[in-house]
């Protein structure tokens, strides 16, 4: 089945999200929409699917136009969308969650015969490997998205959006996800890919469009170079390779021993988790979202209650201290969500680059703040990291995600730190402000500070790290050297020992020179 967008508008208010896009996708073909996160990709899809309605523009579908008042249009049309959080209920089975919504009865009582049935219809047919009896939630995260797809194929679809779909899997699960796509194009599906992965991308798609700010700004095959994608993305030449020397770290610094978190109910989700982080060194923290990085990271920086074990930096008890305490004990903090925990979007971008600061005798004298060496302050750190913004007194909601990142980058670099802890630190900002602030990360460390990157971003991890600390279910389960392959890191992200890996390649080296 051909479908095709053609001219489709869609506004929120003043903010035009898409600004009449047209895109082609045939029979048999993966066709990948690449672009920043808030160009618009979702919301395309989003119209597409039937949970938004067009402002302007058609859908047609071999050539018949179609107008779909929600998503059980779009299905019956045969569009299927795999979403990047998964849309499964965790208590119910396989074959439950394929019914649901699309039940069929047998003498008055709901026929999950036939839900399995069709599951391992579909799964012996793709080679996907699900039970139709199987608990959701005792499925790994990559065995959910073949749910998810096999949904999809049970009512039919010919035409399958996949929005982002590697955000949380593993390398290996990543290449396992290719190859079920490249399956399904050759048995005639057409594909939506959305992703911001260039890798990706390259990998897989047969044909690229690229839109920038809601608008379609060119197509590119998969031999593009990234650079030539990025510059597609960004509208300028981007530097993609971090350039670092080797760390040269110091005495001192970060050290966590036997740390502990529970959630309010008791439940461990940070288990006995021992490292250390030198001056002038970055540890990089991977895993896949969800297995305690975040709880980690609040830990570290006071926000969870239930915590047991030691936090040191510089020979300083941090457990049981207050957040501005260890602010104040030269901790800078670089959020995963900038809107809820980095900035107030209702105060100026000022306003907000002195919130952990608004008791300094620098910007505050006998309880006045002074205007004029804050906007001088403000003025100093929008020309230093490059935030886009016609001034001081603009609401820091009103800027880009890129820009607000930057805000929060430079507040938290300007002033003396011990220890730098970002995380996620170029989640949703566009390539070229992932230059930038990974050269400004560089140059912390550079300086002589401590530095965590908590990232879920492989190539992330890679680029950055002097050593890498594999996150799952809550504990580390290796802290290896930046140049450990891929596929290693991969293993250890789906709960492989590091010290295991090491042993099986040992096995193989000794097998291989018999």
């Amino acid at each position: 089945m051909k479908l095709e967008l053609r001219g489709i508008t869609k506004r929120f208010g003043s903010l035009v999200a898409n600004d009449h896009i047209d895109l082609t996708v045939e029979p048999g073909e993966i066709h990948a929409l690449l672009g920043e996160n808030g160009a618009g990709k979702s919301t395309l899809m989003n119209v597409l699917y039937g949970l938004y309605q067009a402002d302007e523009g058609e859908i047609l579908l071999d050539d018949q136009p179609q107008r779909f008042r929600g998503p059980g249009d779009a299905m019956a049309a045969g569009i299927g969308m795999v979403h990047q959080h998964f849309m499964l209920v965790p208590v119910f089975t396989v074959a439950e969650n394929v019914a649901l919504g699309h039940e069929s009865t047998r003498l008055g009582r709901l026929d999950l015969d036939a839900a399995r049935a069709r599951v391992r219809e579909i799964a012996d047919r793709f080679g996907f490997d699900v039970d139709p009896d199987a608990l959701v939630e005792d499925l790994p995260v990559g065995v959910q998205q073949r749910v998810e797809i096999i949904k999809a194929l049970a009512r039919d679809a010919e035409v399958l959006v996949f929005d982002e779909p590697t955000a949380v899997l593993t390398p290996q699960e990543t290449d396992e996800l290719m190859a079920m796509m490249r399956q399904l194009r050759d048995g005639g599906t057409g594909i939506v890919f959305i992703t911001h992965k260039l890798r990706e991308v390259r990998e897989v798609a047969d044909r690229i469009t690229v839109i920038r700010r809601g608008t379609v700004v060119g197509e590119a095959s998969p031999q593009s170079t990234n650079a030539e994608l990025a510059a597609l993305m960004v509208g300028r030449a981007v530097e993609l390779t971090v350039h670092k020397g080797p760390a040269s770290p110091g005495e001192g610094g970060l050290e966590v021993r036997d740390l502990h978190v529970r959630t309010a109910s008791g439940a461990v989700v940070v288990d006995d988790v021992s490292f250390d982080v030198r001056p002038g060194e970055i540890l990089a923290i991977a895993g896949v979202q969800g297995n305690g990085q975040t709880e980690l990271t609040e830990a570290l920086m006071g926000l969870q209650s239930h915590v047991t074990g030691s936090i040191t930096l510089d020979g300083r008890q941090l457990v049981g201290e207050g957040v501005k305490d260890i602010l104040d004990a030269g901790v800078g903090f670089v959020p995963e969500d900038r809107k809820v925990d980095g900035l107030v979007g209702g105060m100026s971008i000022a306003e907000n680059l002195v919130l952990d600061r608004s008791s300094s005798p620098e910007f505050v004298r006998a309880g006045t703040l002074m205007r004029r060496a804050l906007d001088g302050f403000a003025r100093d750190r929008i020309e230093e990291f490059d935030i886009r913004a016609q001034g001081p007194l603009t609401p820091a909601g009103t800027l880009s995600g890129g820009n607000q990142q930057k805000v929060v980058v430079a507040r938290e670099m300007s002033r003396e730190l011990s220890l730098l802890l970002a995380s996620q630190p170029t989640r949703g900002v566009d390539v070229g402000s992932i230059e930038f602030i990974h050269s400004r990360i560089v140059a912390a460390r550079d300086a002589g500070v401590a530095v965590i990157v908590v990232s879920t971003e492989l190539d992330e991890v890679t680029a950055l790290a002097d050593r890498i600390a594999v996150m799952y279910r809550g504990r580390i389960v290796g802290i290896v050297p930046a140049d450990t392959p891929r596929d290693t890191l991969g293993l250890m992200m789906a709960g492989a020992q590091e010290n295991e890996n090491a042993a099986g390649d040992a096995l193989r080296e000794r097998s291989e020179s018999k």
